[in-house]
C-alpha cells in the first residue's frame, strides 16, 4: 500500500532566488529536504509542470507541484509484540524499551524488533520513514524513546535532535570509583579491527559529547547520570570505557568483570552474571511537534538495575 501525495504551492516573494530544494522544504514542511531532493530527481516534484534540478533558483509566481507516493514499509512485517507505552497522542508515542529488544530490523534481526511492533500497534505508521523511529537505544539498553506517528512530527523531532534540543538523561553503573563529574568530548568512529564495536577516533570520527555527574560513589563502583549532547552509536559505553570506567555488564567494552578484593559472594555473582550493560534512559524532554510546548518524561529504573544497586548498597553497609 502507498499514501498518495498531491500538493501545489506558488512561490512567494520571500523565496525568490532561493534554490528549488530549499524553497520546497519551506513550502512542503512535512517532508525532509533529502526526500524532496529525491522527488526532484524522479520528476515527482516539478516546477511549472517541468522537471528541474535542486540547485535551480525559484522565481516569484512559479508553481511547485508534488505528485508522489510514500510506500508503506511492506518488507517489514507487523508483529504482535507488547509495548510499554508511557504516553501517546495523535503525533507521538513515548515508549519504555525493555532489554533485549532490537529497535530496527537488520541483517541479523529481520523480525522481532520495535519497528515490527510499531507496525502492528499503529498500522498507519508504515507510511512514515523507519516507522517513525527518530533515535535508537542499543538492544540491551532500557528506557525512554520517542516515536513519531506522522511525517510532520518526525521532521520536527529530527530537526530538534540535529539542533541538540532533545534532552536525554541516562543512568549507568560503572567499574571503578570516580572522583567527580565531567565532560567527555571525544569523536567516535567505527573500531578499526572490530566491526561490532565503536571507538574514540581522532581521525575520521564524528563529534561526540557526554556530560556525566555522580549519583553515588561505592568502594569499587560508581552510579552516574549521563547527559548526551550528541547521539553516536554506543556513545556512553565508548566514552566511559575510554575513561577507564566501563559499564558493568557491557559485553563489548568492559572485558572480563573486575572482581573487587574481599567482595561478598552476592556481589561476585551479580558482577559475573549481570546480563547486559547497566544503562537506562531515565529522562527525556523535547518540544512537542504539535503543541510546541516542552514535554518531560521519566521512567523508573528496571528491576535488574535496582537489584544491582541493592547489592552494592548492602556491600557498602557490610564493610
Amino acid at each position: 500500500m502507498a499514501e498518495k501525495i498531491q500538493l501545489v504551492a506558488v512561490v512567494p516573494e520571500n523565496l525568490q532566488g532561493v534554490r528549488v530544494d530549499q524553497g520546497a522544504a519551506q513550502l512542503f514542511p512535512d517532508y525532509s529536504r533529502s526526500r524532496l531532493q529525491g522527488w526532484l530527481k524522479t520528476g515527482e516534484l516539478t516546477l511549472d509542470g517541468k522537471a528541474c534540478k535542486a540547485r535551480e533558483k525559484l522565481v516569484l509566481g512559479q508553481r511547485l507541484e508534488l505528485d508522489a507516493e510514500v510506500e508503506d514499509q511492506e518488507r517489514w512485517l507487523a508483529e504482535a509484540i507488547d509495548l510499554d507505552v508511557v504516553y501517546e497522542d495523535e503525533a507521538i508515542v513515548v515508549l519504555n524499551k525493555p532489554a533485549g529488544l532490537v529497535v530496527h530490523p537488520a541483517a541479523g534481526n529481520p523480525s522481532g524488533t520495535l519497528l515490527n511492533a510499531l507496525l502492528n500497534h499503529y498500522p498507519d505508521i508504515g507510511s512514515v520513514p523507519r516507522a517513525g523511529i527518530v533515535h535508537r537505544l542499543d538492544k540491551d539498553t532500557t528506557g525512554l524513546m520517542v516515536v513519531a506517528k506522522t511525517l510532520s512530527a518526525q521532521n520536527a523531532l529530527v530537526a530538534q535532535l540535529q539542533a541538540r534540543e532533545v534532552h536525554r538523561e541516562y543512568e549507568a553503573i560503572v567499574f571503578g570509583t570516580m572522583t567527580g563529574g565531567g565532560t567527555v568530548n571525544l569523536p567516535i568512529g567505527r573500531h578499526p579491527k572490530s566491526r561490532q564495536k565503536m571507538a574514540v577516533a581522532q581521525l575520521g570520527g564524528k563529534e561526540a559529547i557526554t556530560h556525566y555527574r555522580l549519583i553515588k560513589r561505592y568502594q569499587d563502583h560508581t552510579h552516574i547520570r549521563c547527559m548526551l549532547e550528541t547521539g553516536r552509536t554506543h556513545q556512553i559505553r565508548v566514552h566511559m570505557a575510554h575513561q577507564h570506567h566501563p559499564l558493568i555488564g557491557d559485553p563489548l567494552y568492559a572485558g572480563r568483570p573486575k572482581l573487587p578484593k574481599g567482595a561478598s559472594p552476592e556481589l561476585i555473582d551479580m558482577l559475573r552474571h549481570f546480563p547486559r550493560q547497566a544503562l537506562h534512559a531515565r529522562r527525556l524532554s523535547f518540544i512537542h511537534p504539535e503543541t510546541h510546548e516542552e514535554v518531560h518524561f521519566e521512567t523508573s529504573l528496571p528491576d535488574d538495575f535496582e537489584n544491582l544497586l541493592t547489592v552494592l548498597d548492602q556491600e557498602e553497609q557490610g564493610r
